[in-house]
């Protein structure tokens, strides 16, 4: 088994924390989004993983590259790194990793997290992940027919059609079918809204009779802007914490403050006169003062003083001081 993962895209709905780090490296619950994708994938899959293969913007440089593919030697597998120096679409993205397009794979995009336990559908060519939806016009979202098959794709349907939403995690038994309907794409220069999307690809496949299933996860967290990385990271911080997971480094310094579970407290934090929680993240060195804080996701090396925050992000090594509660701040950045 192989997982695919394009994520080239800066994350410009995510700004001003992807205008030095990519998103799917912003951490959630102290560990990064693609980190926890992949993690969690494998996990569910449950069988070994061959090969992780990202697709990255070049100028991402060396030192993403080294953790990514960090990623793939954690759960055993071979790391590859390919490029998507333009933003093609879903479609041209996959194809920058063709090399990698061979055997059983899933695909999946690195702006989302799941929770899912489930069993992959072995008499099916292909699996779609999808969740349920209150509103699916503004989802890409699947119609089944009564033998429970994928028989249309539809993007942000104006009529209902259904409530299952694509996700953008995808199963192949032969993702060579996929790399050569793909190709046609290009080929042919098929293209929606300026770029080449996997779609097209899934289209043909059912047009030549190839079966898709829905499969469903019972969690699905999206990381697209502000707002919602720090619901995520609440949600996935209650997770943990009724998993049971350790989420307080041992060498926190803590001075007549309180945590209130569920916290992620990374290395070498201090807590000095502050109430930390709950559904708080503080990544490694950060120090706080006189603070209160929840339902907040905050970097590594911040320094925060004299505050009340709540849905707060902060990013690397910004110093914030103040009375605003709810913020928004990148890497670097001082308000004092």
């Amino acid at each position: 088994m192989k997982i695919i993962v394009p994520m080239a895209g800066r994350g410009s709905r995510l700004r001003p924390h992807t205008l030095t780090v990519p998103k799917p490296l912003i951490p959630v619950a102290g560990k990064p989004i693609v980190h926890r994708l992949v993690e969690d994938i494998a996990k569910v899959l449950n069988q070994p993983i061959e090969e992780v293969a990202f697709v990255i913007h070049e100028s991402f440089g060396a030192t993403v590259e080294k953790d990514l593919l960090a990623i793939a030697t954690k759960i055993g597998a071979k790391g590859t790194i390919y490029y998507q120096n333009e933003a093609l679409g879903t479609g041209h993205a996959i194809m920058c990793a063709k090399d990698s397009l061979s055997g059983p794979a899933v695909i999946a995009y690195a702006d989302t997290l799941i929770r899912a336990d489930f069993d992959l559908d072995q008499n099916a060519d292909s699996v779609i992940w999808v969740k349920q939806v209150d509103q699916p016009e503004a989802f890409g979202v699947i119609n089944v027919n009564e033998k429970n098959e994928i028989v249309e794709l539809v993007e942000k349907p104006k009529e209902f059609v259904s409530d299952l939403a694509v996700i953008g995690i995808y199963y192949f038994k032969d993702v060579a079918v996929l790399k050569n309907e793909l190709q046609a794409v290009l080929d042919n220069n098929i293209i929606h809204g300026g770029e080449y999307q996997i779609n097209d690809g899934i289209k043909q496949m059912m047009a030549k009779g190839m079966i898709f299933v829905p499969g469903q996860v019972d969690e699905w967290m999206d990381c697209g802007n502000k707002d919602v990385t720090v619901d995520t990271n609440s949600r996935m911080l209650n997770f943990l914490h009724k998993d049971g997971e350790n989420l307080v480094a041992a060498n926190v310094r803590i001075e007549n403050s309180t945590i209130i579970p569920p916290c992620y407290i990374g290395e070498d934090v201090i807590l000095i006169n502050s109430t930390v929680g709950p559904n708080v993240s503080l990544g490694k060195a950060t120090h706080v003062t006189n603070v209160k804080i929840k339902n907040s996701l905050v970097q590594t090396h911040a320094h925060i003083r004299n505050a009340n925050l709540d849905n707060a992000m902060i990013g690397n090594h910004a110093t914030f001081d103040g009375e605003f509660k709810s913020i928004s701040i990148g890497d670097y950045s001082v308000l004092e």
